[in-house]
């Protein structure tokens, strides 16, 4: 074994190595110093990632060489080199295993005595261990695809590495960030969550695994990513601050998945504590971060709760054993060790070309890993191994096939053939250190395997990383074992909008498929999908969580209704009034007064007025088809008929004392037959009108949804009724107003006949009366049409209506002489009858004693008939 003083490398008179001999070599790549300052390529020194992962490869190839079933008689010699965690630096450096591969020209080259010079064999590496970093593992893979030398990872996840048509001879033991990303995307949903931010370190590790946990993000749809943040090589300072600032634009996605190395995830820590934000993020975090102290190291409250994944390991006794027993005195083959051990104890060694530090105490040499220091194996530790043990199994069948029975390396494997070797890399299976199976596919990845750690220090006796679960494929998470800032057991929400109520529809954000903002189906809307709100049918209404729609209750006018109460009553008053006159009348029918009157019409207009009050009942019952009959037929044919009657009555009044006038020859059609048949004639014209009414549109219910539909639908009813529309109720009642007028218009006429003729006047105080009581009906009836209660008011209105004028022309005609005939029968006598000529004589002296005075009222001057004619 020959090792390169460390004064020399440290002059940079060449590359920092160690130099391994052995029969067939194998090449090392390992950051053993973390990036330099500006100008300067290698920093501090790492114990973890360096010296560790550097030991677990001399560890496993003392087994190996130690091993009699494993390349038996073949030692393995190494060429180990610094990286120092730089891309450009770790290029440099991996052109030591690709000088024996290029030919030189020593054409020209002679001895002293002019023989050809005899050059020593080169160095030739036939496989590389390494590297840690992806942008390492990168930019040498390229120079050895170059010559054909495998190179097999302990640590470099890119998902990049998995390309072959670029990185043909690269393979690892740890499986592709694409694995771990899926492994990523699985967590979040596992735990609700569907708005993340992203923050990845520059370079082919961050910005690979983000990108992969991007596009499967989008594959698997339901997760959205607020900000996806890239963490510049070299951070200006300030930049975390501005980092964290950017992210609290999105607060609502407090989940940040972070792709970032070390260094990177603990000055983020610190912006975020700095922020006073404790608490707020949700870190899930990758095998950068893993379950390393050192990354959150002064930080713990603000990583308290952080999910973290790590390719599935176990620690490796023997490898503890191994590293814990090394010195000084025993590990001279590790060049930097010397620095581990100063770093490690806080101590300083003299040694050649270092000035010696008087601040801190002097190394012993008597100092023990473990015993005088923290020791925890580093997580890749077990990854080395395997990588060399892979290289190892590799060869091992490659010797085998290729040197079946020779002992040591035949010629046929020297040189190794590299392309075949990498053939022999992709068949290895065999169990490795952890006791799990390394194998790799066809893209040179390892199968995904993980372990999942959550940071908790609240309401644990240890506080640190716990396993919380597992991802081999698919996830299995033990979400009762979790736990968040300050010992919280639920698992905090990041989302870009939370679930709408019931009954609010998503309209969603534009370009943004998990953010929406939750509108409520207002009106007669209800929820049809998530995203939409849809019209309830006419006869319907939503439900109060407006999930769906429920029939529109059905509503009639009912006879305990306020609207229902009053025109019963007055119609059953009436009733009674109208029954107990026709009960006088038939009762007293030979008496003068009530053949006076004229029995027969008076029996007609008595009909007439109950029919009125009558028509009431059928207004109010709940409507059938019957009903609804009854309500055409007598709604118009009461005053119909009362109006026909009178009219018959005025006009008959009117023609006598016109035609009274002109001649003594009565006009013709003044008989009670005549009478009879012209107020059945006009009757007729309501009846057939009815009639064809009845045979176009049969009578029917209808139930009206729109009626009573306020903009509230807890207060929509229907309403049963008939088919009877504003306008057909007018047109129905038409007839019967134009005989109204006709009659009023005949009673002004005849105002000036005595008052003691055929009571012409009564006749037209009622007409005037209900020409008042129907003019207020109008506004009344018309005015309502735009209130919910339309129906109730416009059915009160119209039967009320109805029953005054009935009760005016039963009042006014019929009362008096009822009263007259009960009350008073003295005044029941028959009078001395008057002729036609003397009737006329004194209708005339009375119109013309009239126009002479104008200061008396009209009738006050009265001219006795001359009772002898």
């Amino acid at each position: 074994m020959h090792t390169i003083p460390a004064s020399r490398a440290q002059q940079g008179t060449q590359p920092q190595s160690i130099k391994i001999e052995g029969d067939i070599t194998l090449g090392g790549l390992f950051p053993m110093h973390s990036r330099g300052p500006a100008g300067i390529p290698c920093g501090e020194i790492k114990r973890e990632k360096g010296i560790h992962r550097l030991e677990a490869m001399l560890y496993a190839l003392d087994q190996i060489n130690s091993d009699p079933e494993l390349l038996p008689n073949i030692t393995l010699g190494a060429r180990i080199l610094d990286t120092c965690s730089r891309d450009t630096y770790a290029l440099e450096q991996s052109l030591t295993f690709v000088q024996a591969l290029i030919q030189k020209d020593n054409s020209d080259v002679r001895c002293s005595n002019g023989e050809p010079p005899i050059f020593p064999k080169p160095e030739r590496v036939v496989g590389v261990i390494g590297a840690s970093g992806s942008s390492v593992s990168i930019m040498v893979a390229n120079v050895l695809r170059l010559f054909a030398i495998p190179q097999i990872s302990y640590a470099s996840t890119a998902p990049e590495l998995s390309d072959k048509s670029r990185y043909e001879f690269f393979s690892r033991v740890v499986p592709p960030d694409s694995y771990q990303a899926q492994a990523m995307v699985d967590i979040v949903k596992n735990m609700g969550w569907n708005y993340v931010s992203t923050l990845a370190s520059e370079g082919n590790y961050g910005e690979s695994g983000v990108d992969a946990f991007l596009q499967i993000s989008r594959e698997a749809g339901g997760l959205c990513i607020a900000q996806s943040i890239r963490i510049p090589r070299e951070p200006r300072p300030g930049e975390f601050d501005k980092i964290i600032k950017r992210l609290m634009e999105t607060s609502n996605a407090r989940g940040v998945i972070i792709f970032a190395n070390e260094d990177d995830i603990k000055r983020v820590l610190q912006a975020a504590k700095k922020a006073n934000l404790t608490g707020h993020f949700l870190f899930v975090g990758s095998d950068s971060w893993g379950s390393k102290n050192s990354a959150i190291e002064d930080q713990e409250e603000v990583a308290e709760g952080a999910v973290t994944i790590l390719p599935k390991r176990a620690s490796i006794d023997g490898f503890d054993q191994y590293f814990t027993s090394r010195s000084l005195e025993n590990n001279r083959r590790n060049i930097w060790f010397a620095e581990f051990w100063e770093d490690d104890f806080k101590c300083k060694l003299t040694r050649p070309g270092i000035k010696y530090d008087p601040g801190r105490r002097k190394c012993t040499g008597d100092e023990r890993i473990s015993r005088d220091s923290q020791y925890e194996q580093e997580g890749k530790v077990q990854f080395v191994i395997d990588a060399v043990y892979a290289m190892a199994h590799a060869l091992h069948s490659m010797h085998l096939d290729l040197c079946a029975g020779s002992m040591g390396v035949c010629e046929k494997m020297d040189p190794v053939d590299g392309r075949m070797l990498l053939q022999y890399i992709r068949s290895v299976n065999f169990n490795g250190s952890a006791g799990t199976g390394v194998m790799f596919n066809e893209n040179g990845d390892a199968p995904g395997r993980y372990d999942i750690f959550q940071y908790q220090m609240s309401n644990v006796s240890n506080p640190g990383y716990k396993n919380i679960g597992q991802w081999t494929n698919h996830l299995r998470l033990n979400s009762e074992e979790m736990q968040w800032s300050g010992g919280d057991r639920k698992i905090p929400e990041s989302v870009c909008s939370f679930p709408c109520e019931s009954g609010e529809r998503k309209k969603m954000v534009k370009g943004v498929p998990c953010c929406w903002h939750c509108e409520l189906c207002d009106g007669y809307q209800y929820l049809l999908d998530e995203f939409t709100c849809d019209m309830c049918p006419f006869d319907m209404r939503p439900l109060e969580n407006r999930t769906g729609c429920r029939p529109t209750p059905i509503i009639k006018l009912e006879w305990s209704s306020p609207w229902a109460i009053i025109p019963v009553f007055l119609a059953i008053l009436g009733i009674l009034a109208t029954t107990g006159a026709i009960v006088t009348f038939i009762r007293f029918n030979d008496t003068p007064i009530v053949r006076a009157s004229g029995r027969e019409l008076s029996y007609v207009l008595l009909t007439g007025i109950f029919l009125i009050y009558l028509i009431t009942f059928f207004m109010i019952a709940e409507p059938s088809v019957a009903i609804c009959a009854f309500r055409r037929l007598f709604l118009g044919l009461g005053m119909c008929i009362s109006y026909a009657a009178m009219l018959t009555k005025t006009n008959r009044i009117y023609r006598i004392f016109e035609q009274g006038k002109k001649s003594v020859t009565p006009p013709k059609f003044i008989s009670p037959t005549s009478q009879l048949i012209i107020t059945f004639i006009l009757i007729s014209v309501q009846l057939l009108a009815v009639f064809i009414w009845f045979g176009v549109i049969p009578p029917h219910t209808i139930i009206d949804y729109e009626e009573q539909k306020p903009p509230n639908p807890e207060f929509a009813r229907g309403i049963l009724k008939c088919d009877m529309s504003d306008l057909s109720l007018i047109l129905c009642l038409s007839y019967s107003i134009v005989l109204m007028i006709t009659c009023t218009v005949y009673a002004i006429k005849s105002r000036g006949v005595p008052e003691t003729f055929n009571e012409a006047k009564p006749i037209g105080f009622t007409m005037y009366t209900t020409c008042i009581i129907w003019l207020a009906f109008v506004p009344i009836f018309f005015g309502t049409a735009q209130s919910t209660e339309k129906m109730f008011i416009q059915t009160t209105t119209l039967t009320v209506s109805m029953s005054l004028s009935a009760t005016v022309s039963l009042g006014m005609l019929y009362i008096p002489k009822v009263y007259v005939i009960i009350f008073h029968p003295e005044q029941n006598v028959q009078k001395r009858k008057r002729s036609f000529k003397a009737v006329v004589q004194a209708a005339t002296v009375t119109t013309h004693l009239s126009l002479k005075s104008n200061d008396k009222q009209n009738g006050e001057s009265k001219v006795e008939p001359d009772r002898s004619q």
